[in-house]
């Protein structure tokens, strides 16, 4: 069985007023201590990121749901404990709902990014969900890259966490993903078709002296540049961790099927880039409400049938893992209660606040809920 992890970006927020606040160093010093004195985590469980505001941690490869679960929300709770210590809370959303000045980290990538991307670069506070799946070889890696791209968009539309920007109603569910493609490095691809044209196009991007690194590489989906995996990173952090272990349950499944087609001889469904960067874009602006691109006519339909669609499509790959009644579950109820795009409206409707939203997200974010929120309310 392939294993699976996830890496979640987390928001740093004042306790009391929602605003973002760029305590990670303070966080993360508190975290290297406890992890010194062997309690908690380990010193390479977390990590910053580009910004001030943000605290990334990364879970253990797992192999079997409940244990990955477990360990996203372990760390979850201890990157809460020592946030509090420190002044901060942690909420996992996507973008801010209130206005933020993000605080570029200090470092030498990340100063180079500033000077060499600008505002991009400033603007960018954003948190992310990326999943990590085992592969055998970069062969089977790429082949899987090949064949998973049009099945992403369904993974942004269902994590959808991001509906406000600077203190504005964007009208999108992921608009992190909007901002996130300000990258000139990011995005869906097209077809390699084999391990060396994908080396041969990362060498390439990287010679050109636009970005800094490998690392840089912000694929929707890529080859790891650390680890034996691909690793798929178009989803927002998820308000709610069901929702994260739903995405990677999802995301290994579509890597298996992938890599099982691939073994079969079946090629890739080969749509060109400019239909998948539209299948992206109506998936950020929609969510699960209205229509989404299907993954194989790339035509307008309902999300819940894309959402049945994908399931049809992996279902074999989470049966083998005991997953598909638990995901046909998961997937129900959250079409039933929303995505957090469709939780933060809800809230922001009961609380009348934008502060009132992120206080409500900082306990969502621990698995509490004072308010059921629903697509019928």
């Amino acid at each position: 069985m392939r294993t699976v992890g996830v890496e979640e970006e987390l928001l740093l927020v004042d306790p009391g007023t929602g605003y973002p606040c760029a305590l990670s160093s303070e966080v993360l010093a508190r975290l290297a201590k406890c992890a010194a004195a062997g309690g908690g985590a380990s010193k390479e469980t977390f990590e910053g990121e580009l910004q001030g505001q943000q605290l990334e941690f990364g879970t253990r490869p797992q192999t079997h749901r409940e244990e990955l679960g477990a360990e996203i929300m372990r760390w979850r709770r201890e990157a809460t404990r020592h946030a509090a210590e420190a002044g901060a809370a942690v909420a996992a959303l996507a973008t801010s709902p209130l206005p933020a000045r993000p605080a570029v980290n200090v470092g030498h990538r990340y100063q180079w990014m500033e000077e060499q991307f600008g505002l991009t670069t400033q603007e960018q506070l954003t948190c992310g969900c990326h999943v990590h799946v085992s592969v055998a070889s970069d062969d089977e890696g790429v082949a899987v890259v090949d064949r998973i791209q049009p099945w992403l968009p369904v993974l942004t539309a269902l994590s959808g966490n991001s509906p406000y920007w600077q203190g504005n109603d964007t009208l999108y569910s992921s608009y992190r993903s909007r901002v996130w493609g300000r990258w000139p490095m990011s995005g869906p691809t097209g077809v390699f078709g084999s391990a060396e044209r994908y080396h041969a196009q990362v060498d390439d991007m990287v010679t050109s002296g636009v970005i800094h690194d490998r690392g840089m590489i912000y694929f929707d989906a890529r080859l790891s540049h650390r680890y034996p995996t691909v690793e798929i990173r178009v989803a927002d952090v998820c308000l709610e961790s069901t929702t994260t272990l739903l995405v990677a349950c999802l995301g290994r499944a579509l890597v298996e099927t992938a890599a099982r087609d691939w073994r079969a001889g079946l090629p890739p469904v080969g749509h060109g880039v400019q239909l998948l960067r539209l299948a992206a874009w109506r998936a950020a602006r929609s969510g699960l409400e209205g229509d989404l691109l299907h993954p194989l006519t790339m035509r307008p339909v309902p999300a819940p049938t894309v959402l049945r669609a994908l399931l049809d499509h992996v279902c074999e790959a989470l049966e083998d893992t005991g997953d598909l009644a638990w995901a046909r579950k998961t997937t129900a109820e959250l079409l039933a209660h929303g995505n957090g795009a469709l939780i933060q409206r809800a809230l922001l409707a009961h609380t009348g606040s934008l502060s009132g939203v992120v206080a409500a997200c900082v306990r969502r974010t621990l698995g509490e809920r004072e308010l059921r929120c629903t697509t019928t309310e």
